[in-house]
């Protein structure tokens, strides 16, 4: 091997050498792994996270409004007893529906029997209603420990009519259909209330959500006043497609709201056949719901006032509907 041969050689293992630690080019991947380089988006809220604290509770919070309404549901499909002097008594006078009166044996006030106690006693008779004397022991079992007063009264569920049936009630009075839809009413002190001004003014029917709202409980009866036993009341699986149905047959929804299309002066079309709809306590109508009205009405107020209380809202207006078509 010569000279020229061996410093060849040195020379290839000296560039091999150098080259050893360069990297060569990188094949592409012809897009097929671009997502994979793609950002995940925005990051989802906490509660949508289920490795998050805040998802744990919001489905607690779930659980618990889901309980609520089973627990809702059941109590309106099942009597209900009544409790207390007053309420039994008020109850009695106002002729709401009842099928028994409990009374605990030997519970007197200091003056002897008391007077209400007396007068819901006889008025239950009058009607016919059974009077069952109960021990105080069995009679705190029965309420579950609420206080009773010694005295309640058994109230059957309410018999709910079609949301279709308030029309041909309209259809058969001859007169133009007034009826009242409630979004989401939970309070059924309201609920009685608007029952009765609805009678006052000559309403046909009231209609309400099956879900998320309040039935005809005793409260909703006794603040009624009565006016529950004239007025039929409707239950609706959905308001929002019932108030539909409403508007094919004829009618102009009009929703309340403090921040309407029109004051509730401006509104000429009181005569004409509609079908009012009050929203909920504090949140108002709905946005399916408000969609669904024809004409959201406002009714003006002092601006030190924040808002009307639901029945207040809707014994206006149906003031204003009754005044218009004298």
């Amino acid at each position: 091997m010569g000279a020229d041969d061996l410093m060849a050689g040195n020379s290839q293992r000296r560039g091999r050498s150098a080259g050893a630690g360069k990297k060569s080019a990188t094949t592409g991947t012809g897009g097929k792994n671009r997502r994979s380089l793609a950002g995940r988006g925005a990051t989802p809220p906490a509660a949508a996270r289920p490795n998050h604290p805040a998802f744990k509770k919001a489905q607690v919070a779930v659980a618990r409004r889901d309980n609520r309404q089973r627990v809702q549901r059941r109590n309106e499909e099942s009597p209900e007893l009544l409790l207390g002097r007053n309420p039994v008594l008020e109850a009695l006078r106002a002729q709401i529906p009842a099928t028994a009166l409990y009374v605990v044996t030997g519970d007197t006030s200091r003056g002897g029997t008391d007077e209400r106690i007396a007068e819901s006693v006889q008025l239950a008779a009058d009607r016919g209603l059974p009077l069952l004397e109960v021990g105080k022991a069995e009679f705190d079992r029965m309420s579950d420990g609420s206080l009773h007063q010694g005295i309640g009264l058994m109230v059957p569920p309410y018999d709910y009519a079609h949301p279709d049936d308030l029309l041909d009630i309209a259809r058969n009075s001859g007169r133009p259909p007034l009826l009242v839809a409630l979004d989401g009413v939970t309070d059924p002190r309201n609920l009685g209330a608007i029952i009765r001004s609805a009678a006052a003014f000559d309403a046909h029917g009231v209609l309400v959500p099956q879900r998320r709202a309040v039935g005809m409980t005793g409260s909703a009866w006794r603040t009624s006043a009565g006016a529950a036993a004239r007025l039929r009341v409707a239950r609706a699986v959905n308001l929002a497609r019932s108030l539909a149905s409403y508007q094919e047959a004829g009618l102009q929804t009009i929703g309340l709201a403090a921040d309407g299309d029109m004051g509730i002066h401006s509104y000429d079309g009181f005569a004409d056949p509609i079908a009012l709809v009050v929203g909920a306590e504090g949140a108002g109508l709905s946005r399916l719901v408000r969609e669904r009205c024809d004409v959201v009405l406002s009714i003006p107020i002092t601006k030190d006032t924040e808002s009307l209380n639901v029945s207040v809202a809707a014994g206006i207006a149906l003031y204003a509907a009754a005044s218009a078509r004298r």
